[in-house]
């Protein structure tokens, strides 16, 4: 096929990139060769619009054992033990097909995490939808929700955390990211370089379809009004296939036959072989003819490009290839050697006896473009409160009007399609501030959380990074564990736009100067960028999945009241900041103004001792107070535990909606005994830590000082209306 500049083009190549191709190979690639460049070069797979920010980030740590780089990130959580965790998006596909682009997502961050020798131990997601009234938005949250639900439920890994949130940026875009937590041996991991000469290179799994064509190219352009014809380069998931080779995997990972593994993922055969041979330096072979097809008379463009699922490349050890393909024979799951390293240092295809591709590796990896795009720094907003406006409210309205919005109803109609329980380690589920799974077999667990904030992002992108981790970091603190480390899912808009360039690079800086100032390290990640339709960007919206430890579990710390005429303390002060509220969002359609300020030694200080105060048993319940402001968080204790609260007017009272709506940071909730009050506050005050005693708790009412009081059963079902209205 000639090769033109419109063919260039619909590949996803700039003339300019063309040119550097040709300058590479010394001559014109071929149709195949334009497609693998295609594949590697295109923003999904080269990153080449974020690696220059990407490398301010601090990735390293005590507790790392692999950063970025790698198929997923390492973490050590002592006496031998790993966790294994990565966050990544399929929003493109889940758009054009909801069922299976969410599917597809889960099965692949799995894969992530299994392809480095750990056993997926839970899911957590992340999910943005347009608002509730645009014609799409009802069957995508059915599908996206039933396809993360259908694949996770079948392979058998809890999905136990997460978030949905509705806003009319996602109209035409919404947003599907999927994260995946393993338990592996610190001993026992296994990465994706490439190692030896003349190594077999194995191919384990489902058989190669058509489905997902291009589908990296897709995830690297805006949408336009021709998305439904692009449904055919949505991939199609098979969870039980999954398992099957889930398993086989790590029980050929228990001996030492394995030198490499990848998992087959965006731009499938191409970028696993790329990926390996360009992280070992040395060059592989692959013979297509051998390439197992579902399909007839595919070609070999087709075979390098599919993005079909469940499907692995494996450097196997010399000898070893009849002892694995009995394993995977066992396990029913294809096992064909179709190719060997070389030394040569390129990407060789061989079909029907002859050559039919020829490229230098580092010509695909290394020599891969890397753009500094123009970006324009957002100055602060201007304040724009008008107090004279809040006045006229009723306390009590607000705060029902926000519990029965989209955003803050109770979302048990998606979680209860989610198998939390499977696996027998979940602690606690959904519904918390974060999730706790235990260590098979062991005293410790982890505690895992999802976390976004597009408003905060989109009104000041440095603030806002900064404030996702904290958020992050707060919602770990207050289920008593110690923050180790993240991973994250960095969604944003068109990377040509100097704006939206802007929005990731400050957004980038925020999440440095938390991360560094936390010792909260980034150990994985991905960038979605070109999320918009018909140059419609969504805000920006980073998407931070956290992991703790929780050393000793003896009971797990959640955000539910446990008894009657307990003491009600804040940790932290509270200033008032209404604006980029959900108050002023809900009562009056109002995203103006600044996002509050962050201050990183009170998040720290505050965080470490409240979980001094959790490890020495002193408290009965602990709520991070963020979107919402104070009196969301108490109704969320109150409603969770079916207990009430008599909170006290404060003294020295600003605006009541300022103090009871405000969405200050570095504060949390505490319930006490009283028997432990005077301990609490002595451990408050020698560290100096500001906090109030604002109440207390009670039986059946939630009660504010002569301002309003509403039965708890009440706010139950306020709370519950809205899924199921809709």
């Amino acid at each position: 096929m000639e090769i033109n500049e419109k063919l260039v083009k619909k590949h996803g190549l700039s003339l300019e990139e063309y040119s550097s191709i040709k300058r590479l190979l010394g001559r014109d690639p071929n149709f195949l060769e334009l497609g693998i460049f295609s594949a590697m070069w295109n923003e999904h797979c080269s990153y080449k619009s974020s690696r220059k920010h990407l490398k301010i980030l601090p990735t390293k740590g005590k507790q790392v054992i692999q950063g970025p780089g790698e198929n997923a990130g390492v973490i050590d959580i002592g006496d031998n033990d790993a966790i294994i965790f990565k966050i990544e998006s399929h929003n493109h596909p889940s758009y054009i097909e909801p069922y299976q682009g969410a599917a597809t997502g889960v099965g692949g961050i799995l894969r992530d995490v299994f392809t480095m020798g750990a056993r997926p131990i839970a899911l957590l997601n992340s999910i943005h939808f347009g608002s509730p009234k645009h014609f799409k938005t009802k069957s995508l949250l059915n599908g996206v929700v039933s396809g993360i639900g259908g694949y996770g439920n079948c392979i058998g890994i809890p999905t136990v955390a997460g978030e949905t949130k509705f806003n009319s940026t996602y109209n035409e875009n919404i947003l599907v990211n999927a994260m995946a937590v393993g338990h592996a041996k610190k001993d026992k991991i296994f990465y994706s370089k490439a190692k030896g000469i003349n190594k077999s290179v194995v191919y384990v799994g489902s058989k190669t379809g058509r489905d997902g064509i291009h589908g990296a190219s897709m995830a690297s352009a805006e949408f336009d009004e021709n998305s439904e014809d692009k449904k055919p380069t949505v991939q199609v998931g098979d969870p039980f296939t999954e398992k099957l080779l889930m398993e086989a995997c790590l029980e050929l990972m228990k001996d030492n036959s394995v030198i490499s593994i990848q998992d087959m993922g965006a731009a499938g055969l191409t970028s696993s072989s790329v990926e390996m041979a360009s992280k070992g330096e040395l060059g592989i072979e692959l013979n297509l003819d051998k390439v197992p097809c579902r399909e007839d008379n595919m070609s070999p463009y087709e075979m390098m490009l599919s993005e079909s699922q469940e499907r692995m490349l494996i450097i196997l050890e010399d000898g070893k290839e009849n002892h694995a393909r009995k394993i995977f024979e066992k396990w029913d799951i294809d096992f064909v050697i179709i190719g060997k390293t070389t030394k040569d240092n390129n990407l060789l295809l061989r079909y029907k006896n002859e050559i039919v591709g020829k490229i230098p590796i580092e010509a695909l990896a290394s020599k891969a473009p890397i753009y500094d795009r123009k970006w324009t720094k957002k100055k602060l907003p201007k304040k724009k409160i008008n107090s004279k406006k809040l006045n006229k409210l009723n306390l009590k309205d607000a705060m029902i009007k926000i519990l029965s919005s989209p955003n803050h109803s109770n979302k048990s109609w998606i979680t209860d399609q989610y198998d939390q329980m499977v696996m027998c380690d979940t602690i606690q589920k959904s519904g918390s501030n974060a999730a706790i799974i235990r260590v098979h077999g062991k005293e410790k667990a982890i505690a895992v959380s999802v976390d976004s904030s597009a408003n905060y992002c989109k009104a000041h992108p440095l603030t806002g990074g900064k404030q996702i981790v904290c958020e992050n970091w707060r919602n770990l603190i207050s289920v008593g564990s110690k923050p180790l480390a993240i991973t994250n899912c960095l969604n944003f808009g068109n990377p040509e736009n100097p704006e939206i360039m802007g929005e990731f690079a400050e957004c980038l800086i925020g999440i440095k100067e938390s991360c560094e100032f936390l010792n909260y390290p980034v150990v994985s990640g991905n960038v979605s960028f070109y999320n918009g339709t018909n140059n419609k960007n969504i805000w920006p919206t980073p998407v931070i999945g956290g992991v703790g430890l929780i050393d000793k579990l003896t009971k797990p710390m959640n955000h539910l009241f446990k008894k009657d005429n307990s003491t009600i303390i804040i940790v932290g002060k509270t200033f008032g900041h209404l604006e980029q509220s959900v108050f002023l969002e809900e009562i009056y359609s109002d995203l103006d103004g600044q996002p509050p300020e962050i201050n990183l030694n009170n998040e720290k200080n505050n965080g470490e001792i409240v979980l001094d105060i959790i490890k020495n048993n002193l408290v009965y319940a602990v709520h991070d107070i963020s979107q919402g402001g104070l009196l969301v968080a108490l109704a969320e204790m109150c409603i969770g535990s079916k207990l009430g609260a008599n909170i006290r007017k404060p003294k020295k009272l600003g605006n009541i909606f300022e103090y009871f709506f405000g969405e200050d940071q570095s504060r949390y909730i505490l319930e006490v005994d009283k028997k432990n009050l005077t301990k609490v506050e002595k451990l408050l005050e020698n560290n100096n830590i500001f906090y109030e005693d604002i109440g207390y708790t009670q039986r059946e009412k939630l009660e504010i000082e002569k301002e309003m009081t509403v039965d708890i059963k009440d706010l139950c079902e306020i709370n519950n209306q809205w899924y199921k209205n809709y």
